[in-house]
């Protein structure tokens, strides 16, 4: 995987972070986060050739797609790979009774699990575990493919104030925050940069 090499591309091209924000992350520490957790996967699941990585919507479907080439590359067993949309499963956003604004409807964006889940090992992945709404939220939008023998969780960073009891199995980076500040990570795939920052303003009140 070039993650580095890409990296570093991507943050010389990067526009610094405005002010009050803070760079908690570069890539370099992103890619040794994930490597972390590739190693860990592996370590962790004797039977890879049942492991599935899916990608939560939005920047868990690229994180998801490194640890797949990080997997493969140091095990010589490349997991099944899928992208999970969890719009009309979250307890927090009103999709389906009109209680939000037309100019507030949510984005609605792939889902593709093209792969039996029975018998299996799901790792959904994203990037920021906060409330574990979004995870709630995955894991009944996961269910209606099918059911896994075992679910798990890794995420790029946990920012802690959980309100459901969901645990990451896999963790790049604790870091800490106030409900005053928000957690935003950012990615070549996405963003043309890896990194994580921390920006001095509240949640919008959907944060995961």
């Amino acid at each position: 995987m070039s993650t580095h090499a890409s990296g570093s591309a991507g943050r010389a091209s990067a526009e610094p972070p405005r002010a009050g924000t803070k760079v908690l992350l570069d890539g370099d520490a992103v890619a040794r986060s994930l490597s972390r957790i590739a190693h860990e996967i592996i370590e962790r699941n004797d039977e890879l050739e049942r492991v599935a990585l899916v990608g939560i919507q939005t920047r868990g479907v690229p994180l998801a797609a490194r640890l797949r080439r990080l997997v493969a590359e140091r095990s010589g067993v490349e997991p099944a790979l899928g992208t999970l949309d969890i719009t009309f499963h979250r307890d927090d956003v009103h999709v389906r009774d009109g209680g939000r604004p037309p100019d507030r409807q949510p984005v609605v964006r792939a889902t593709s699990i093209s792969f039996p889940l029975e018998g299996g090992t799901v790792v959904l992945v994203d990037d920021v575990l906060y409330t574990g709404r979004t995870i709630r939220a995955a894991i009944d939008a996961l269910l209606e493919f099918g059911r896994p023998a075992r679910v798990q969780l890794a995420v790029l960073v946990d920012r802690g104030h959980r309100e459901l009891p969901i645990r990451p199995d896999y963790v790049g980076k604790n870091l800490p925050t106030s409900r005053d500040e928000r957690i935003q990570v950012e990615l070549l795939e996405v963003d043309e940069v890896d990194r994580v920052l921390l920006v001095h303003e509240p949640e919008d009140g959907t944060g995961g």
